[in-house]
């Protein structure tokens, strides 16, 4: 077994970080903790030294195991095929480097994407918005529905990045930012926000500790206050990426199903994923059911 400890100058750290150099910090989060997963009980470097000293073989049946191991546990899907693509793409880099000759071959596991793509609907919104009492919650509802943004995109958001008519947005996956246009609730949501929060330059959205800001908002975060708004109201529980769902299916309501425009707005980058929510609008299996049952 290897040791735990490696030498701060090995080329197994040196890989890993080249691997996390440059990427966004809740990036580096992600592959962090999917790394860990994978190298548990050791840590990252150990785990990863230990992987690349393998053959070809027996580096892909760990991996097997791997995946295997993730199932039985129960793991979802999405949460599997994340994990095995940080590995995936750590060996990659090291194959590039010349740190080893082979790849890892083990494809993932069959996922069944956007199941309910329909979110809580545009009624929930009037009921989250009265509940509200802070104007940062409020700005926070109004960009996951209004602009169809993820919860990862409001937290990255900077006081730079809204230059009014634009709220520049670092989309999911994407080495830039975008320019979007808030239609005017959102404005006005977000400048009350603003004035409260006050100019000083860092994060738009921060924790609130006794009325004062400090620290960036986490994802996490976002995903309680959004639960908690929607527990105060008495709607079930909402989740923001239901927010999100919500406005792309209201979007392609309010477009009579125009995925083109509809993808510009969701910045999906494949518009086959708008055409998923356009079957789940309009229900397609169930209207040939109807008429076969007829």
């Amino acid at each position: 077994m290897m040791t735990e400890e490696l030498a701060l100058d090995s080329p197994t750290r040196r890989l890993l970080s080249t691997f996390l150099d440059g990427r966004n910090p809740s990036t580096v989060l992600a592959y962090q903790r999917d790394l860990a997963a994978f190298c548990a009980p050791d840590s990252i470097p150990a785990g990863a030294e230990r992987l690349l000293s393998l053959s070809h073989g027996e580096a892909n049946l760990a991996i097997f195991q791997y995946r295997a191991s993730m199932q039985e546990k129960g793991l979802a899907p999405a949460t599997i095929n994340r994990r095995l693509a940080a590995v995936r793409s750590l060996v990659k880099l090291a194959r590039t480097i010349g740190m080893v000759p082979w790849a890892i071959d083990v494809p993932n596991v069959k996922e069944e994407k956007y199941r309910d793509t329909r979110g809580p609907g545009a009624d929930a919104m009037p009921a989250l918005l009265g509940a509200t009492e802070s104007s940062r919650d409020r700005a926070i509802v109004h960009l996951l529905f209004d602009l169809a943004l993820r919860r990862v995109e409001v937290t990255r958001l900077d006081l730079e990045d809204y230059r009014p008519p634009s709220l520049w947005v670092l989309g999911k996956g994407k080495a830039g930012k975008l320019a979007v246009t808030p239609p005017p609730p959102t404005v006005e949501a977000l400048e009350r926000w603003l004035g409260d929060r006050g100019d000083a330059p860092g994060p738009m959205f921060c924790n609130l500790d006794g009325g004062h800001a400090r620290g960036r908002l986490d994802a996490g975060s976002v995903n309680r206050i959004v639960g908690g708004l929607a527990k105060k109201a008495g709607l079930p529980h909402i989740r923001p990426h239901g927010l999100r769902h919500s406005s792309i299916t209201l979007a392609l309501e309010m477009t009579n199903g125009n995925v083109r425009d509809v993808q510009k707005f969701s910045r999906h980058r494949d518009v086959r994923t708008i055409s998923t929510y356009d079957d789940a609008r309009t229900d397609i299996a169930g209207r040939v059911a109807a008429m076969v049952a007829g």
